[in-house]
């Protein structure tokens, strides 16, 4: 009988040689399940994940009745007050257990010392306008000569923005 090749020649996954440390890290902070923090969108879902990120779990003496801590801006907070009780029950639906009895709301500015930083998705980006069709006619018609089709339109592309950019 053949022994299998291992098709990783020595190789780990990530997860598995950070995952100690992690759940280490995660646990001073009061994680006891790391999943909270890894997988925050899917646990709160994508609309509160834009908006709010766990800060800290803390548990009471008898370790029961753990108040998770959620960090959001303040023009979020009192959408965020409202759906508490809907972040308890999903957040508890991970730990399978009522382990979190409360959940607090914290604010701070948009940017702050490095545990306060609120940013939490990067903002759309800004629409640009249409090309103004006199440009485009120019870019075609310098990048006409080129035989090459992908070539072309990188070059019809490049004068495009060269050109809006002079009129700036």
């Amino acid at each position: 009988m053949s022994r299998r090749k291992s098709s990783t020649r020595g190789f780990k996954r990530t997860a598995s040689v950070l995952s100690e440390q992690i759940r280490r890290v995660g646990e001073s902070r009061g994680f006891a399940v790391s999943r909270l923090l890894t997988h925050w969108a899917e646990i709160a879902g994508a609309n509160m994940a834009e908006i709010a990120r766990p800060v800290k779990i803390t548990y009471g003496r008898g370790g029961f009745g753990a108040t998770l801590t959620v960090l959001t801006t303040g023009p979020h907070a009192p959408m965020l007050e409202m759906q508490k009780e809907q972040l308890r029950k999903k957040v508890n639906g991970v730990y399978g257990y009522n382990a979190i009895s409360r959940v607090r709301i914290t604010q701070t500015a948009p940017t702050g010392f490095a545990e306060g930083q609120a940013l939490f998705a990067p903002a759309p980006p800004a629409p640009t306008p249409p090309p103004d069709p006199e440009i485009l006619k120019q870019a075609k018609q310098r990048a006409h000569a080129v035989q090459n089709d992908d070539l072309r339109a990188a070059l019809e592309r490049l004068g495009r923005n060269v050109l809006s950019k002079s009129k700036l």
